[in-house]
């Protein structure tokens, strides 16, 4: 049975998307509509001796008689028989929904098991084929039962093709690997996961022979699993440096040209780099103020939109950790930087590309804006029945690398997977009754009824539009 309840509220949320108050309104009329309906079937729940009511109507005197109330008690217990009989179906539905669910768990983890044991094959192609496999199942699904009973083979593994692979096949060791440390968590398996692979991810990072998409993956790689799974400062500070040293040569001002097909790169490394200054020591950070903060606009001027957008999002980054350790932080050349930036918040550059641009613009005028008044933008991820705040630097980077990391499936770790959970300050995970998880469902009726609208208004939106332009013309 539809719940027109969930239609009517996917109506008046319409203005919220984007599509107008007519859509609104379509919605809400065939709600009113089927609510009509679904009073008057009410009228089959009545007696069937309509000869009886009749004569009760045209008596007057009969409706109060007793068999006349044993017909309206007998009428509210079958409807109340027929409520209970239609929730009973409804849990039995999702308990089915359950039972697939687990079926469907176990088959994928049967196919995983022959995924892992391809990894270890003679086949370059079956070896690659079994890696984005595994890359997929990582980002999509929580399965850390799965992954500690294998966790020795699957590193064995891992740990071979990045040894003995070529270009894409390290790339996609070193995104598994990263994978498959965010399922284990940082518990005693990851810290042990990282400390067998990290010098080898170290030294792909840093060797100028391999392939630019391998160390792409290995910088990546190497600053998420330490974030998650570093055993102690030591080792952070040693990642925090090895990242360094990959993109501080982009910092010099002579090497722009010499070093443009690398910037990608530098890119990657500059954000794995911001990503471990999150949870630095202070005493870290006041020298990474000291020695990198002033040479980190030197970047803005790159010919990377993305290398541009990666070294103004750490300059607010390190602006903001430099507040939380001193009130009265100051950046000797402020004035300039804030000149720099509001340039970049303004760029209507026609060789760059329009959504560069686009993008560009947006996120230099929140780097303007928290530079000059220390307030951070506010963005709301929704998952679930759950929603989280990003309102500072630090959350923005964080969130921003789990999810070029894990992409669509980063809001169902945000659901399940307990490290993220404690990253984000989120509590343990939610544990839904029947009732709770049939309400946060949409059917693809009530999708089907809300995208007609939203489609209907458009093109009348669009039509009024065209007829204008007409009579311009």
């Amino acid at each position: 049975m539809v719940d027109w309840k969930g239609v009517s509220c996917w109506a008046g949320r319409g203005a919220q998307f984007g599509v107008g108050t007519q859509a609104a309104e379509t919605l809400e009329q065939a709600s009113d509509d089927r609510i009509m309906g679904s009073c008057g079937s009410f009228q089959t729940s009545q007696p069937r001796n309509t000869k009886d009511n009749v004569e009760g109507v045209r008596g007057g005197t009969q409706a109060d008689s007793p068999s006349s109330d044993d017909e309206a008690t007998s009428e509210v217990l079958s409807h109340y028989s027929s409520t209970s009989e239609g929730a009973s179906i409804a849990e039995e539905s999702l308990g089915n929904e359950v039972v697939d669910e687990q079926a469907q768990q176990e088959e994928l983890e049967e196919k995983l098991k022959e995924r892992v044991d391809d990894v270890a094959d003679k086949s370059a192609k079956t070896r690659l084929g079994a890696l984005e496999s595994l890359r997929l199942a990582f980002s999509s699904r929580v399965l850390l039962d799965f992954v500690l009973e294998r966790r020795l083979t699957l590193t064995d593994s891992l740990e071979k093709c990045l040894k003995k692979g070529k270009g894409e096949e390290q790339s996609l060791a070193a995104t598994v690997l990263t994978l498959l440390c965010l399922q284990m968590g940082s518990g005693p398996e990851g810290e042990e996961l990282f400390r067998s692979l990290r010098p080898l991810l170290v030294s792909i990072l840093t060797d100028t022979s391999a392939s630019l998409g391998a160390r792409h993956s290995c910088a990546t790689a190497l600053g998420m699993c330490c974030y998650i799974a570093a055993a102690d400062v030591e080792d952070l500070i040693s990642c925090l440096a090895c990242l360094e040293g990959i993109f501080s040569g982009a910092c010099r001002e002579e090497s722009s040209s010499a070093l443009a097909p690398l910037q990608a790169l530098h890119c990657c490394a500059l954000q794995a780099w911001a990503l471990l200054l999150t949870i630095c020591p202070g005493s870290h950070i006041s020298r990474v103020l000291d020695s990198q903060l002033p040479q980190l606009p030197q970047l803005l001027s790159r010919d990377s939109v993305h290398l541009r957008i990666a070294a103004g999002e750490t300059i607010a980054l390190l602006f903001e950790l430099g507040r939380d350790l001193e009130e009265d932080f100051l950046y000797e050349d402020t004035d300039t930087l804030c000149s720099t930036l509001r340039a970049l918040a303004t760029d209507s550059n026609k060789y760059r590309a329009k959504a560069d641009r686009r993008k560009q613009r947006s996120i230099f005028r929140d780097v303007l804006h928290f530079i000059e008044t220390g307030e951070c933008q506010e963005e709301t991820i929704k998952f679930g029945l759950e929603c989280m705040y990003v309102d500072s630097w630090v959350r923005r980077r964080t969130y921003a690398a789990f999810k070029e990391t894990l992409g669509s499936g980063v809001l169902h770790h945000l659901q399940n997977n307990e490290l993220l959970r404690d990253i984000f300050d989120l509590g343990p995970v939610l544990v839904l009754d029947a009732a709770a998880m049939k309400a946060s469902k949409i059917s693809r009726f009530e999708k089907h009824l809300y995208n007609s609208a939203a489609f209907k208004a458009r093109t009348k939106a669009r039509s009024r539009v065209r007829d204008k332009r007409a009579d311009v013309l």
